[in-house]
């Protein structure tokens, strides 16, 4: 008789590392909403020039650039907001 194969006990599962996205923290730390539309404008530019059947594909990167732009402006807003509000003390805190 074959000896009884025991089940394995299926290996613990490893915690992913939390997502760590240094360039975009570094950039909404330091950048103005003008510096932000200023990183996209040169991608929007170079996608304006193209011909051809790419020009759908440059239709569709442009809205998705668009709305990482509108994103990056809100973080960036934010940022300024709540700044301001820790410099200007806890006005309309209860």
């Amino acid at each position: 008789m074959p000896p009884s194969a025991k089940p394995s006990t299926p290996a613990p599962a490893q915690e992913l590392p939390a997502p760590s996205y240094p360039a975009v923290e570094s950039l909404l730390e330091a950048a103005s909403v003008e510096e932000v539309r200023a990183f996209f404008a040169p991608v929007k530019t170079g996608l304006t020039d193209l011909k051809g059947p790419k020009v759908e594909h440059g239709k569709k990167a442009q809205a998705a650039i668009s709305r990482a732009e509108e994103l990056l402006e809100l973080l960036v807003e934010t940022r300024e907001r709540l700044l301001a509000e820790a410099k200007g003390g806890a006005k309309g805190r209860r």
